[in-house]
């Protein structure tokens, strides 16, 4: 498989520094890169997006994460193996994610009481950018059918 065209981030180089800086900014979040990395995962894995699945998979197994953790991201609330921060981070991926799915608001005050009952607010800021740009790649990885097993540079 091949994509349709090399990821619109790389051809606009402006966008790619836009999208540097709120890496960077996420990285001055105090997030660890485990959560980072099982959110992300949680938020492509909802869009389907096998690029950044595959991508996220990986760097969870890099980073030592155990089979057992990465293989329960899809099903993280009937799992055991995950602590009550980082379940209240998966829930605010995926509202945040299904904005379209709700019925009434994007994030909940019972979930946002959650989440902050587990982060500051730099932490939340940080969850938050990481969500959305998760959500911005896995919109374009998926619009020119980018292939799982892509590298980017």
């Amino acid at each position: 498989m091949q994509a349709r065209m090399t990821n619109p981030a790389f051809v606009l180089p402006d966008g790619m520094k836009g999208i540097g800086a709120i890496f960077k900014a996420i990285g001055q979040g105090g997030i660890s890169q485990e959560l980072q990395e099982i959110a992300a995962l949680r938020v492509s894995q909802i869009n389907g997006c096998s690029a950044c699945v595959h991508a996220h998979t990986q760097a969870l197994v890099k980073a030592g994460e155990s089979i057992e953790r990465i293989a329960a991201v899809a099903a993280w609330r009937e799992a055991p193996f995950f602590t009550d921060a980082e379940r209240a981070a998966l829930e605010m991926a995926e509202e945040v994610t299904r904005l379209a799915d709700r019925s009434g608001e994007a994030v909940s005050d019972e979930l946002w009481d959650r989440v902050a009952d587990h982060y500051d607010e730099k932490q939340i800021a940080a969850l938050l950018l990481l969500i959305s740009i998760t959500n911005l790649f896995n919109r374009l990885n998926a619009a020119i059918k980018e292939p799982a097993g892509a590298s980017w540079n």
